[in-house]
């Protein structure tokens, strides 16, 4: 049976482009670990992302000769492994990690073991890229102009993007190689000003139902924005 541990979001593990592949065959077998991204995705646990992320905290307080240091990189793989076989004490049948708890299990793991100040250059690394998130979210949502839609008594209004995105990120959870954000802007692409508020959940619908080619997945997203749409 596999267990869901999705609690937190909004900050990074790493500053690395965001160009992790689909999960593979291997990924999704029995007794893997996934993980949960900011946008929703689900990609394979991958141990070695810890380790660059505290190696990153090392170099910040030690600087670049910290590389080299055979003492760091044995630390950094023994705080890796320590991080994973905790995963798998507690799932292991396997199952989803959100980002931001293997994050907490780093900070945690660095203190237990009397790495103090790595401890705190890595809580200000995720601070910053928080805050930088955060800029870059404000920045979008000015610049995306606000779309106008016409509800069931006639009367018009802007559009409840925050709803339309937990609408979706509801019909996406828990469904691995779906991407909530994918759909989210494909279906502002379909929208226009004055649209009946009925069209916009059909576009819902079908937006989610063209990505099924993409992974099978979606299907399920497809019926449960359906469902939210009966109801």
């Amino acid at each position: 049976m596999q267990t869901s541990v999705t609690t937190k979001s909004n900050t990074t593990l790493t500053n690395e482009p965001n160009n992790e592949q689909p999960l593979s065959t291997s990924a999704t077998a029995p007794g893997q670990l996934r993980v949960i991204k900011r946008n929703g995705a689900v990609v394979g646990y991958d141990e070695s992302k810890i380790s660059v992320a505290i190696t990153k905290a090392y170099l910040a307080v030690e600087g670049g000769n910290a590389a080299a240091s055979s003492r760091i990189h044995e630390s950094v793989n023994q705080l890796g492994r320590q991080i994973t076989s905790i995963f798998r004490r507690r799932m292991p049948s396997g199952g989803t990690i959100h980002i931001e708890d293997i994050q907490d299990q780093v900070e945690l793991a660095l203190m237990r073991t009397g790495e103090h100040k790595i401890a705190r250059s890595y809580v200000i690394y995720r601070a910053d890229h928080a805050r930088i998130r955060e800029e870059k979210q404000e920045t979008q949502e000015l610049n995306q102009p606000e779309i106008t839609v016409t509800f069931e008594d006639g009367h018009q209004g802007p559009l409840d993007t925050v709803r339309l995105q937990t609408i979706i990120d509801e019909a996406c959870e828990g469904l691995s190689d779906v991407s909530a954000e994918a759909i989210y802007k494909e279906t502002l692409k379909n929208l226009y000003p004055g649209v009946k508020i009925e069209d916009v959940r059909t576009s819902l619908v079908m937006t989610a139902r063209t990505l099924v080619e993409q992974d099978p997945n979606y299907s399920y997203v497809t019926a449960r924005l359906l469902m939210d749409s009966l109801r």
